[in-house]
């Protein structure tokens, strides 16, 4: 498959792209910073990058053309800002989308983007708390991605992966339910995250779900 892969150029996007590759997809990176790649990717035969911003909907539009699906490692960092931003940017993406009728859409998200399946947990409680009480701005634009891409992409095929607290150990095992659901942890290493999101692509397991994905 031909993949476009947003959030490329971050720790978790990086681990990204190098599962797709490995996995023999064609990927568009799609990046504000295309210097920020390593050069096994950028300079990759299999790898086109375009640089632009999420905003920018004539390049956004450019990138999608002969994509199959799109894989989106975007989140919020630390000093995020107030304005919902990444929210506004799947606001535009999932409408070129539709201009090109792409339809696979498998992004991340966090626990902070409630899901009827979920259930009580104490550990989880406690960090969504923290994060809207700590980091509001970032809270508000992951809540908000959920709200857009539930919304507007319902003609989509649609999954956003909800990740913990994300990790650089090399565990590639993964284990996809629901908050407080007895089976999850609070924690997943970026490689589990990259390995699910190829796996999810393949298998199609996860359609209009929101699962939870963490370590086993």
């Amino acid at each position: 498959m031909k993949l476009l892969i947003l959030g490329g150029t971050g720790p978790a996007g990086i681990k990204l792209v190098e599962e797709a590759l490995a996995h023999g997809h064609t990927v568009v990176v799609y990046a504000r910073s295309p210097g920020k790649l390593p050069e096994s990717i950028s300079q990759n035969a299999a790898v086109t990058v375009i640089e632009g911003q999420l905003t920018d909907v004539e390049n956004v539009t450019r990138a999608l053309e002969g994509v199959d699906a799109i894989l989106s490692a975007l989140g919020p960092g630390a000093s995020h800002p107030g304005n919902t931003p990444l929210a506004h940017a799947y606001e535009l993406l999932i409408a070129a989308m539709k201009q090109h009728g792409v339809k696979r859409l498998i992004a991340l998200g966090t626990a902070s983007i409630k899901d009827g399946s979920d259930k009580f947990s104490l550990a989880y409680t406690a960090m969504i708390t923290g994060v809207s009480l700590f980091a509001h701005s970032a809270y508000k634009d992951i809540v908000a991605i959920g709200e857009t891409i539930r919304g507007q992409g319902k003609e989509l095929d649609w999954t956003i992966a909800r990740v913990p607290i994300l990790t650089n150990n090399d565990t590639r095992e993964v284990v996809a339910g629901y908050v407080g659901d007895g089976v999850t942890k609070t924690t997943l290493s970026r490689a589990g995250f990259a390995a699910f999101m190829v796996e999810e692509l393949e298998k199609n397991e996860w359609v209009k779900k929101a699962p939870l994905i963490t370590a086993q």
